[in-house]
């Protein structure tokens, strides 16, 4: 089974909130709630892939200095296995801005479980919520 890299980030700004993104139509599990990030390219770190997945996806800027790993997940799906690191980041530059066609939502810890999420981001909740 081929095994797929994804990078995560849990972004926490000055109210404790996190950032959630919503699958935008046509893309797999379209409508899902997840936390930011993207698949790590051949040479890249999960770091630099994040770095640069968010600026992309996003329009905002972080330095791998300022992400702190997490936890990470580790799930099989029927036709690939994602393991996907989670870092939290607590500094940015700029505002996060929907640029690829997701909504945006900034969730309270406690209020995560209220958003239906891809089957390997579920267990990061309870990492992210208990560590918050």
């Amino acid at each position: 089974m081929k095994i797929v890299l994804v990078s995560a980030v849990a972004l926490i700004d000055a109210d404790g909130r996190v950032l959630l993104a919503q699958r935008p139509e046509g893309k797999a599990m379209a409508g899902l709630w997840e936390f930011p990030g993207g698949k790590v390219e051949p040479g890249e770190t999960p770091e630099a892939a994040l770095i640069r997945e968010i600026r992309e996806e996003l329009g905002i800027d972080t330095w791998q200095s300022c992400l702190a790993p997490l936890s990470f997940a580790s799930h099989g799906y029927d036709d690939f296995h994602l393991l996907m690191p989670l870092f939290a980041c607590r500094k940015w530059r700029g505002a996060p801005q929907p640029r690829e066609g997701q909504s945006l939502a900034w969730v309270r810890p406690g209020r995560l479980r209220d958003y239906a999420m891809p089957p390997a981001d579920l267990p990061l909740v309870a990492v992210l919520r208990d560590w918050l």
